[in-house]
């Protein structure tokens, strides 16, 4: 898998640059955090399912819950202003007060709400 990290006082973090990979699932985050020992992981837009997206499929949770459960941390880089749902605007808009899974436009906003 192809990867960069970065470490910014004193803080590890891996951004996933691999366009094959696709997190599915919580699992796919579990392993990935096994495989490279990190807590920060920064995943573009197209690398996650559509199905976390899909608020109603219930996946987001799931991987929030995990992030929650392991003390990690999820970037995710992408343009999320014209969304039509709602809920999901809300979905990420909380999600960026909590930090725990950030939604920002580039990788460098990301490092900066990891590092905060």
């Amino acid at each position: 898998m192809e990867t960069r990290e970065f470490n910014i006082q004193g803080i590890r973090i891996l951004e996933i640059l691999d366009e094959d990979l696709i997190l599915n699932g919580p699992q796919d985050l579990l392993d990935i955090v096994s495989d490279y020992s990190i807590k920060r992981i920064v995943f573009r837009k197209e690398q996650i399912t559509g199905d976390f997206f899909d608020l109603s499929t219930g996946l987001a949770g799931e991987i929030l819950q995990k992030a929650s459960n392991y003390k990690l941390y999820i970037g995710i880089v992408g343009d999320f202003e014209n969304l039509e749902s709602k809920s999901l605007r809300d979905f990420i808009w909380e999600s960026n007060q909590t930090r725990q899974i950030v939604f920002k436009k580039t990788v460098k906003e990301v490092l900066r709400a990891f590092v905060k």
